[in-house]
């Protein structure tokens, strides 16, 4: 099997030869191409010049040996498309310029992603022409809660989750209008990263863990689920990534995604027993396990293979890989997880 074929396969649920790996945040802060680039590039300029997003998304292929390239880029885009102002001062996104109100909302733009954001598609293009056919592209959006959340706080200080929390109690029909423009926005900028070569793609709902699950059904779930039905993504695969979310593994398996990615407080072992063979599952190794020795990083990749067997499972982290991890500890755990024994 070739890269793409072995990853495809694995969340698909169906036999490989091996478990496929890549790792959240692997494009980016931790590696050195990255940081000489951001010497004489702002963060923005990245993501919205598709050439050098296209050569961070490609490092880690090499550098780490990583099975699956990411499109390097950020969640607050789709925010700015509909109309909101979004900054990066000292690499932390602000986003300014949304009234939490019913004239807010309905002032959200319903926006062209090939127009408001083709350097996305451009930036997927030129990725799968520097990497061919056997190198699969993972595209990306913010699932809507998760965006919600950002857009209602402005910026990431404190608990991002709390002014969206506020108004789910205060005003759940306003939430419930927001979540479902933000679904429609979301679904349409999905499909503009499939037509470009992404042959997945990946929801982060990294503030679904504020919820219990009666409030995560209730909004959260429908909404994610609204953007996978428009998205309608045929054949591509769609993972769904909650944060602190292990209380809420069977409402996910019910959102639509192919394979539902947990973090390192879940137990992969416990999920996979709670849910069958009906999704795949990707995770979950915790990410301070890459700050120790080469040894632990590879200990890390084999106990998280062997709760799964390795069918039907992407090994990754739990959460991002930290900025300070060493190179390599990051090789190591991906090697220890390719050669990893299965069943």
């Amino acid at each position: 099997m070739n890269r793409k074929e072995r990853l495809l396969a694995a969340c698909r649920r169906q036999p490989v030869d091996g478990v496929p790996v890549w790792i959240m945040r692997q494009a980016g802060r931790a590696l050195p191409g990255y940081r000489a680039l951001r010497e004489h590039h702002s963060f923005l300029e990245l993501c919205k010049t598709p050439e050098l997003a296209a050569e961070v998304s490609a490092e880690p292929v090499e550098a780490l040996g990583v099975d699956a390239a990411i499109l390097f880029s950020d969640i607050l885009v789709v925010a700015e498309a509909m109309g909101l102002q979004l900054d990066v001062p000292d690499s932390r996104p602000v986003l300014g310029g949304f009234t939490p109100d019913r004239e807010g909302i309905a002032r959200l733009r319903d926006f062209d992603p090939e127009e408001e954001t083709g350097y996305v598609g451009a930036a997927i293009r030129e990725l799968t022409r520097r990497l061919g056919p056997e190198i699969p592209v993972i595209g990306f959006a913010a699932a809507p809660w998760t965006l919600a959340c950002y857009m209602l706080a402005g910026d990431s200080v404190g608990n991002t989750a709390h002014r969206a929390r506020q108004m789910l109690f205060a005003e759940p029909a306003l939430l419930e209008a927001l979540l479902g423009k933000i679904a429609h926005a979301t679904a349409r900028y999905l499909a503009v990263q499939i037509r470009a070569g992404a042959v997945v793609v990946q929801l982060f709902d990294t503030w679904a863990g504020e919820l219990r699950r009666e409030e995560y059904e209730a909004f959260a779930r429908p909404a994610t689920r609204q953007v996978i039905e428009e998205l309608r993504p045929g054949d591509v695969p769609v993972i769904l990534y909650a944060r602190g979310g292990a209380h809420l593994l069977a409402s996910m398996a019910r959102a639509g995604a192919t394979v539902l990615s947990l973090d390192w407080r879940a137990d992969l072992g416990e999920a996979r027993r709670l849910l069958g063979s009906s999704v795949a599952l990707q995770g979950n190794a915790d990410p301070y396990a890459l700050l120790g020795t080469t040894e632990a990083a590879e200990r890390a990749a084999r106990e998280a293979v062997a709760k799964t067997g390795g069918l039907g499972h992407v090994l990754n982290l739990g959460h991002g890989l930290l900025p300070t991890t060493p190179l390599e500890n990051a090789r190591a755990f991906v090697r220890a997880g390719q050669s990893a024994a299965m069943g």
